[in-house]
């Protein structure tokens, strides 16, 4: 079955999404400060042969460039995220002027193009001064967040009506706080649990703060979702190790959003959660986001794992099941998206659901000046397949967006696993449309259609 863009509707949202540190580069000019990422990627065998985002894709000279050929792609909205410690290089106090300039160009080069700007405002670049005094793990973020939320929607919020209040809360302080492998590299429970209710209330209150300042502008923020399965079909123990790998993964952040409270009841562990909470936090953790922004890449395998701390669980890698996967060992299983989208479709309180992250890395040749990533464009068009079916289902999907624009540096994986629909020679910061990138283009100008 053949389907084309008509398909979903005039009123869905296409686009790509980029992040600040991954792309701009320009780590130390114009006034910026310091993000635990400058910090963390200069440590040793911290990230894959020592790459760092000082240069990135410097964006931030590019930027130009590089929003005309969204346009060149037909791709009509832009998901990017804005550098708090660019704006604010001590993280509270005197903006950089410098800093809200770049991005005022960003808005307006966009708006001139008739692409539509969709700001993140946290997308884990935390300034680093704030990270001296606890980061996540302090409380005092909460008034921290709140003022770089203030000063964002002050200087460009008339223009920009679509904004996302935190991306992935769960990567970041899972990452980053309790494992370890992402910036700033703190590890374990306390750690975690106090940074992840600060980032619950932070989405929350970000969310309120937006729309105290502009009730005319489209507030939600972004979940990952990586649907969970367990190893062994009908093994008691694997099934309840999947429920709390479900419970961690997929719903710790949403349900207390919408007014659910942390999943508790399937993952015990999370109840010492309750040391950091205050009194009224529970109601202060519910906010009514005007979209929730879905992240899906691919689906877990779990079973019991007696020796694993906290959850009892591990997570059977792709490549263990000898499945297809991609270059970041992540199974490529395009129901996953479905059965993500029916899992968040079957939490009332959702009004709008928009796919705000979807791709794959593969091993991508530059031979010739072109790129034939065949796997990407398969990867795109069996995705994007399964949304449609969501949606005729009646989910309420209104929006998918491709990660990612270019290739870009890649966290702890630095630039070894390429995203992009553009590829990047990061030596010369030539840019060259990938052979996925053209048949985006072609299928948003309705030129082409994709197999079902």
């Amino acid at each position: 079955m053949l389907f084309t863009k008509d398909d979903f509707g005039d009123d869905f949202k296409w686009g790509v999404s980029t992040a600040a540190y991954q792309i701009e580069g320009a780590h130390n000019i114009d006034g910026k400060g310091l993000s635990i990422w400058d910090t963390f990627s200069q440590k040793k065998k911290k990230i894959f042969n020592n790459h760092n985002g000082n240069t990135a894709c410097d964006f931030y000279t590019h930027y130009a460039d590089d929003i005309a050929l969204l346009y060149k792609l037909n791709i009509p909205n832009y998901r990017f995220s804005i550098s708090w410690s660019r704006i604010l290089p001590h993280g509270i106090g005197a903006v950089n002027i410098k800093g809200i300039d770049f991005y005022n160009k960003v808005i307006d080069f966009c708006l001139e193009l008739g692409i539509e700007p969709w700001i993140t405002l946290y997308h884990w670049d935390l300034p680093q001064e704030l990270q001296q005094k606890g980061g996540w793990a302090n409380r005092e973020i909460i008034n921290w967040f709140s003022y770089f939320v203030d000063c964002c929607i002050k200087n460009f919020g008339d223009r920009v009506k679509r904004w996302m209040v935190l991306n992935e809360p769960m990567v970041f302080t899972g990452a980053g706080y309790f494992l370890g492998v992402h910036a700033p590299g703190k590890k374990g429970l306390s750690s975690f649990l106090a940074a992840a209710h600060h980032a619950a209330l932070c989405q929350a209150e970000g969310g309120r703060i937006i729309k105290t300042l502009r009730s005319d502008c489209k507030v939600g923020t972004t979940f990952s979702y990586s649907h969970v399965e367990p190893y062994r079909t009908g093994n008691e123990k694997d099934l309840k190790a999947a429920l709390k790998v479900d419970a961690l993964l997929n719903r710790m952040f949403i349900e207390p959003l919408l007014g659910l409270g942390y999943p508790t009841k399937d993952l015990k562990i999370l109840e010492r959660i309750e040391r950091f909470m205050y009194p009224h936090d529970e109601k202060k953790l519910k906010f009514d986001m005007d979209f929730t922004g879905l992240q899906n890449y691919t689906r877990e395998i779990v079973s019991h794992a007696p020796l694993m701390p906290f959850v009892k669980a591990k997570i059977i890698k792709a490549s263990k099941r000898n499945v297809q996967h991609t270059l970041m060992d992540w199974e490529i299983h395009p129901p996953s998206i479905y059965n993500a989208l029916k899992r968040y479709s079957s939490y009332q309180q959702i009004k709008e659901i928009i796919v705000t992250e979807n791709g794959a890395a593969f091993t991508d040749a530059h031979e010739e000046g072109m790129v034939n990533d065949s796997e990407r464009v398969k990867y795109l068009q069996d995705y994007i397949a399964q949304v449609l079916l969501a949606k005729k289902e009646g989910v309420k999907v209104n929006g998918y967006f491709v990660w990612t624009l270019m290739d870009n540096f890649e966290w702890a994986e630095g630039f070894y696993p390429r995203f992009g629909l553009v590829y990047v020679d990061f030596a010369t910061q030539q840019r060259v449309v990938k052979n996925s990138g053209r048949w985006y283009s072609q299928f948003l100008k309705n030129t082409v259609p994709a197999s079902m």
